[in-house]
C-alpha cells in the first residue's frame, strides 16, 4: 500500500509527514486471514500494530469454558497500538468475523514513528480520548432498554467502518452472537430486533454478500435519541 492509500484508508494519521508514513509503510506486511481464523493469540500482543485494511475483526474476552465479544473492529481501524505503549490486555485475542486483510507494523517501527512524528502522536492520543469517551458512554447506555441497546451496537457500527457508494451506504455484517455481546442481549432478542429493523427498510441484510444495506440512518439515529 502507498502512502496516498494508507492516508485515504487511515485517516486518523493522515496528519503525518510524508518521509514518516514511507518510513512506517517500509517496515509493514501485508496479512490476509480467512473468516474465523486467530488473527492475534492472547499471549501475543504487544508484539506489533494491525490496521485494518479490509474486513471485521472481534476481540474476544476469554474465560475458562467460554469467550465474550468486546468489540468489532473494521477497515480503517486498528488496534493493538495499547500494548505496544503500555501493556497487553489480559485474557483476550482477536478473531476475523469475515475475510480480513491486515497491515502488520512492528512494535518498533510503530513506536519510531510516533516519537519521530509530533502531529502523528498528538492524533494518537485523540484517538485514546475518544475511545475512552466511548467506554464511558456505552457504560451509560447499559441501562437503556434493550431494544436501544441493540440499535446503538449497529450504529455505532455504521459510524465506524459504513462506505457509501453511488449514494448507498454498506457495511460487513455483524453476527448476531457478537450484537448481542455488545448489547448486553440474547441472540433472540437481537433477531427480534433485526426483524424488525429489516421489516421497516432502515437496515437490510444482502445474503449473497453479508453485508448490511443502510436504508435509513436518520430513522436509527432518531431510535437511540437521548439515551
Amino acid at each position: 500500500m502507498n502512502t496516498a492509500g494508507f492516508r485515504q484508508r487511515f485517516p486518523l494519521l493522515d496528519a503525518a509527514a510524508e518521509p514518516n508514513l514511507e518510513a512506517l509503510l517500509k517496515v509493514a506486511v501485508e496479512r490476509d486471514y480467512p473468516a474465523e481464523r486467530a488473527v492475534l493469540m492472547e499471549d501475543a500482543w504487544g508484539n506489533a500494530v494491525y490496521f485494518i485494511v479490509e474486513g471485521l475483526v472481534r476481540v474476544r474476552l476469554l474465560r475458562k469454558d467460554s469467550a465474550s465479544t468486546l468489540a468489532v473492529l473494521g477497515r480503517g481501524e486498528f488496534f493493538g497500538e495499547m500494548a505496544v505503549l503500555d501493556e497487553a490486555p489480559r485474557s483476550t485475542d482477536v478473531v476475523a468475523i469475515a475475510p480480513v486483510k491486515l497491515l502488520t507494523i512492528p512494535a518498533k517501527g510503530f513506536v519510531d514513528f510516533l516519537m519521530g512524528d509530533a502531529k502523528a502522536h498528538y492524533r494518537m492520543l485523540q484517538l485514546m480520548v475518544r475511545r475512552l469517551r466511548k467506554a464511558n458512554q456505552r457504560s451509560q447506555w447499559r441501562q437503556a432498554p434493550v431494544g436501544t441497546r441493540i440499535v446503538r451496537v449497529v450504529l455505532d457500527a455504521v459510524d465506524s467502518y459504513g462506505e457509501e457508494d453511488n449514494g448507498v451506504l454498506t457495511l460487513p455484517e455483524l453476527p448476531v452472537a457478537d450484537i448481542g455481546d455488545l448489547a448486553a442481549a440474547t441472540v433472540e432478542e437481537v433477531k427480534k430486533v433485526m426483524g424488525a429493523l429489516h421489516d421497516k427498510g432502515w437496515l437490510q441484510r444482502e445474503a449473497a454478500t453479508r453485508q448490511w444495506r443502510v436504508g435509513d440512518r436518520a430513522r436509527l439515529a432518531k431510535l437511540v435519541e437521548g439515551s
